[in-house]
């Protein structure tokens, strides 16, 4: 097991940040889901980046004797490094050093699992390598300017890089491939007038185990951040008898680079075509103002913090003193407090989904042909049947069911 020292920074010009004490304890978590023995965690306010090490040369030579006297592998900084501070502070140290994006990149690549989100973690990878490409033998084959100079580390460097760029737009292509696969069965579930909420929220919030209590799913649980990668959709049927489809997500973090958005776009789609969020939030937590904030944060950067908003306020389980839930409700949208783990008050929740849908479904009663048992079989499926009537010219249903479905049936004949 790599034994690491992590370094968290705090810059003075950063305001309304999370608390260093916070950035520190999260850098933590992030280190442990790698599998990695946390030796320290030293902390420091600096006034700005410097452009060779980050910290100053004397912070760096105390993380110098500190890596030496304890043994570290390696140095996992908390904000991004250029690939010049990257360099120097190896050189300087003699220990790997890498920063917050590598880890959580480390983090999604022992996630993934489906050949779309190895794609995502692998182009989000290249994307971060890019830039920070260099040779090793660049500086030694470069012995001065002009024709004749350009020596083979440089060129193997240039074939690296068309190497990678090429990568890249070929990992672009095959990711837009399949968004449009996805935009077909988006299509077919709108054409079925299956409307869609998605849970999003902080990452270990528990949105996972919401799924599961709702519907049975078996997404992989734990309490490692970053378990879901891949979006899961499985259908939800309320208690009107209409049929949802719930998706779960990939977690939100404070300061989630804009890259890493970029490259998970595809899987963040299915926030941008949601017709109803869940923010899944653990109100437990002492930072869950700060995670609420850093989860709007992400949807404003998708242009999803317009949507509908439901805030499931989760592990209330672990609440100690519930006295103050009540005012805790009064800071969010549309709040309801919830267990997922313990299935605590969840009919409270799938109330507010329904209301929200409500809209879309009418009670209607229809005469269906004896031989149209699909119909039938169809409103069951995806409406409420409240009464059959069997007649000598066909069956009268009284039933709940969505309008579009109405609509559509009524234009093509189907009913009368």
């Amino acid at each position: 097991m790599e034994r690491a020292l992590l370094v968290t920074i705090r810059l003075k010009s950063e305001k309304g940040s999370l608390p260093l004490e916070d950035v520190a304890s999260e850098l933590e978590e992030l280190s442990r889901a790698c599998a990695v023995s946390v030796v320290d965690n030293v902390t420091c306010i600096a006034e700005k980046p410097t452009p060779n090490f980050f910290i100053g040369k004397g912070k760096t030579e105390e993380l110098a004797a500190i890596s030496q006297e304890e043994d570290i592998d390696t140095l996992i900084f908390s904000h991004d490094l250029s690939g010049t501070q990257q360099r120097n502070l190896e050189e300087v140290i003699g220990t790997k050093t890498i920063d917050r994006t590598q880890l959580i990149l480390d983090i999604f690549a022992r996630h993934a699992r489906s050949p779309e989100g190895k794609m995502q973690v692998e182009l989000a990878q290249l994307q971060y390598l890019l830039p920070r490409l260099v040779g090793k033998g660049v500086m030694l084959s470069r012995l001065g300017g002009g024709i004749g100079t350009r020596g083979p580390g440089e060129q193997k460097l240039e074939v690296d890089r068309r190497r990678i760029r090429k990568r890249i737009e070929r990992l672009k292509e095959d990711l837009r491939h399949l968004s449009l696969h996805r935009l077909t069965l988006r299509k077919k579930r709108k054409e079925n007038a299956l409307p869609e909420a998605v849970l999003v929220g902080y990452t270990n919030a528990g949105k996972s185990t919401l799924l599961n209590a709702l519907t049975q799913a078996g997404a992989a649980v734990s309490s490692v951040p970053f378990t879901t990668l891949d979006p899961l959709s499985k259908s939800l049927q309320l208690a009107n008898g209409e049929n949802i489809i719930l998706s779960d997500t990939v977690g939100f973090l404070h300061n989630l680079p804009h890259h890493l958005i970029e490259a998970f776009k595809a899987t963040l789609e299915e926030v941008t075509e949601a017709d109803l969020l869940i923010h899944v939030l653990d109100i437990s937590s002492a930072r869950a103002h700060e995670q609420a904030r850093a989860v709007f944060r992400v949807l404003e950067e998708l242009g999803a913090q317009d949507k509908p908003l439901i805030t499931a306020l989760n592990k209330i389980d672990l609440l100690e003193d519930k006295t103050w839930l009540a005012k805790s409700k009064e800071d969010f949208a549309n709040p309801v407090a919830i267990s997922a783990k313990l299935k605590e008050n969840l009919d409270s929740l799938l109330s507010k989904i329904q209301e929200n849908f409500a809209q879309r479904m009418l009670n209607a009663e229809i005469l269906v042909a004896h031989k149209r048992m699909d119909l039938v079989d169809l409103f069951y499926r995806q409406g409420k049947v409240k009464e059959i009537k069997y007649l000598q010219n066909g069956m009268r249903i009284k039933l709940s069911l969505p309008k579009i479905l109405y609509q559509k049936l009524l234009h093509n004949k189907e009913i009368s």
